[in-house]
Order: structure tokens, then sequence, then C-alpha cells
């Protein structure tokens, strides 16, 4: 789903427990994550619940910064959704609008930021700190060494 889409329906939902809702809805709708993706290198460490992402880097032979898309699962319904949130603000995109982009502003955009708790909050972070990590590491490989 498109981030646009989110913030639309986010905006169209006044109360919180519709927005949960919403969320664990998103959760729902992700594509189900592979077994062979389920190991400890895709796991996110700093998280409550159990998260795994696993990214994909695709550049092409022009030498173009490269372009990262996700899968990921959790074992909790809310972080599912917000996995699914995140999907819609990083994948597909080049690793520089990666670094670019504020996730946290987005999540405060949407109400997130006041409404998550403290593990969840800190989880949140946990994932866009792999996702940027993972950007960063697909631009430092796709340079020329000299």
């Amino acid at each position: 789903m498109a981030l646009k889409d989110i913030q639309s329906d986010f905006e169209f939902l006044d109360e919180w427990e519709d927005r949960y809702r919403y969320v664990i809805e998103l959760g729902r709708a992700l594509k189900p994550l592979a077994d062979e993706d389920r190991v400890d290198k895709n796991k996110v460490q700093g998280c409550a619940s159990q998260v795994w992402l696993a990214t994909v880097i695709k550049s092409d032979s022009s030498g173009d910064i490269p372009q990262l898309s996700f899968t990921g699962d959790s074992d909790a319904h809310i972080v599912r959704g917000l996995i699914a949130i995140l999907f819609a603000i990083y994948s597909g995109r080049k690793a520089s609008e990666i670094l670019k982009t504020d996730a946290h502003a987005i999540f405060n955009e949407l109400g997130l930021g006041d409404h998550l708790t403290p593990q969840r909050s800190n989880g949140f972070v946990a994932m866009v700190e792999r996702i940027r990590s993972d950007a960063q590491t697909a631009i430092q490989s796709s340079q020329p060494v000299d």
C-alpha cells in the first residue's frame, strides 16, 4: 500500500481504536516472510517482540544508486502493521532516498509516536535504524574502490 493512502486512511479514522485495528489490518496484508528469511542475520535487535527484516538490494549496470526492497514479519500484530507502514515509506526506494527520509516525522504525523508503548517505540527505532544501515551499506558497496 502507498504511504499517501495510509495517511489518507489515518485522517479518515477519528478514534484510536479504529486506527489500531487499521494498523493490524495493514500487517495482515503483508506478504508472508519465507522460512529461509527467518534467520538470525535478519532478526532486528532491540525489539521486544520477534522481528525479521530481509533486504533485497538491486543495482543496475550503470552504477546508479542501489534500490532496496524489504520483506518482514513479527510475532506481534501491531508490530506487523508498523512494518507494513515502514515498507510503504521505504521499500522500492533508492538507498540515498531512504537516508533522506525521516520515518520518525511520518510516524509523528500519523500520531503513532504519541500512541505507541515505549517498548514498541524502541522497536520502531531499531527497525528504522536497521533499514537505514542496510541503505548505507548498499551505497558503500556500490561505490568503486580505487
